[in-house]
């Protein structure tokens, strides 16, 4: 049989990875892309450019909230497996825009898990869950399946509903539905909105010399941050069981946005020294004494998630998924995109240059 993947949120960083992945597996990949004034397919025009394109890989416009387009696009393609990547994926901007999050991140994965019930045949599903299902608390780390839920953003709790209307389907259909627990997983690819990308995004203007200095929220938060094009692997290996479970895929290893911070700016040979504590927290360039960092209470969020570090042994034990990219390689690489992509050089002929 023909391997027909149908992926939401093909425009992402996850979906572009998977597309990549897939395509070099010899799959037809079907994207559903919404329909904006303004295209909004930088990280897939690689592909968008190749020979793959309306031979292999097919793009499709539609949006997860419309059950309609849905059910359509599902029973056109037969697909043999549906990845559901599409979310309003911010925590932060959730509790700004809360019932858009609860359409599109909740209720459209039950729209699309009936468009493969009465549509799909044999489709394996992929839901994209999410560590924001576990609230943060330091007491129960490492997460892991059977950690309990305590979503602490609208974004968290629609994530919640998709977890277990996903495991609905599963058991009350006999449907072939996972869902991948995906702690933090980050790359070049990353949205600019979150916080390593407007990391390693704002050093490399500060160099270029046009911003003056990092403003970040909570810098105790605690994360467990991987390579997202490992995660893509994990995703796809979840849908060659025998039997659909639930799996976690993390690093088991934790930093702050702090650490991360002075990982990125030490990429370009800048220690950070720090002084104060909470609102009064800034970083300064110890060599120069130049302020880098302050701390801007704006970004802060109603409700903090403190402390999230996964616990992947399940899938590693299960699905022989393991990580590639270390958090130093990983910070290594998105400093460089940035940094040759803004300042126009890497960050060792920018180090070079300093000497």
């Amino acid at each position: 049989m023909k391997n027909v993947a149908l992926i939401t949120g093909i425009t992402g960083q996850d979906g572009s990875y998977l597309t990549e992945f897939l395509l070099a597996k010899g799959y037809d990949v079907h994207g559903l892309v919404r329909r904006h004034s303004t295209l909004n397919t930088e990280r897939i025009e690689h592909i968008i450019r190749s020979d793959y394109h309306k031979v292999k890989f097919f793009l499709h416009f539609a949006d997860v909230t419309d059950s309609s387009n849905l059910m359509r696009l599902v029973a056109d393609i037969r697909p043999t497996e549906v990845y559901n990547l599409a979310a309003q994926s911010h925590v932060g901007i959730s509790f700004e825009v809360p019932e858009y999050t609860a359409e599109a991140t909740g209720v459209s994965t039950l729209k699309l898990l009936e468009a493969v019930r009465v549509n799909g045949g044999n489709c394996r599903f992929y839901q994209a869950s999410t560590s924001e299902l576990y609230g943060g608390f330091e007491e129960t780390a490492p997460q892991h399946e059977k950690t309990p839920f305590y979503p602490k953003s609208p974004y968290g709790a629609a994530k919640v509903y998709s977890y277990w209307v996903t495991v609905n389907y599963r058991e009350s259909y006999d449907m072939y539905a996972c869902n991948g627990i995906l702690f933090n997983h980050e790359s070049p690819r990353r949205g600019e909105n979150f916080v390593t990308r407007k990391i390693t995004i704002a050093i490399a203007k500060m160099l270029a010399g046009t911003q003056e200095k990092l403003s970040l929220g909570n810098m105790n938060a605690m994360r467990d941050w991987g390579f997202a094009g490992d995660y893509v692997e994990g995703m796809w290996l979840m849908l060659r069981q025998d039997k659909a479970d639930d799996y976690v895929l993390a690093t088991n290893e934790g930093h702050t946005v702090r650490e991360f911070t002075e990982a990125a700016f030490a990429e370009v040979g800048i220690k950070i020294r720090w002084e104060g504590e909470g609102l009064l927290e800034k970083g300064y360039d110890q060599e120069s004494g130049k302020l880098l960092v302050d701390v801007n209470p704006e970004f802060y969020r109603p409700a903090e998630v403190e402390y999230l570090l996964g616990n992947p042994a399940k899938a590693e034990k299960e699905l022989g998924w393991k990580r590639t990219v270390d958090f130093k390689g990983l910070v290594a690489m998105m400093m460089e995109a940035d940094m040759l992509a803004i300042a126009g050089i890497t960050p060792t002929e920018y180090k070079e240059r300093k000497k």
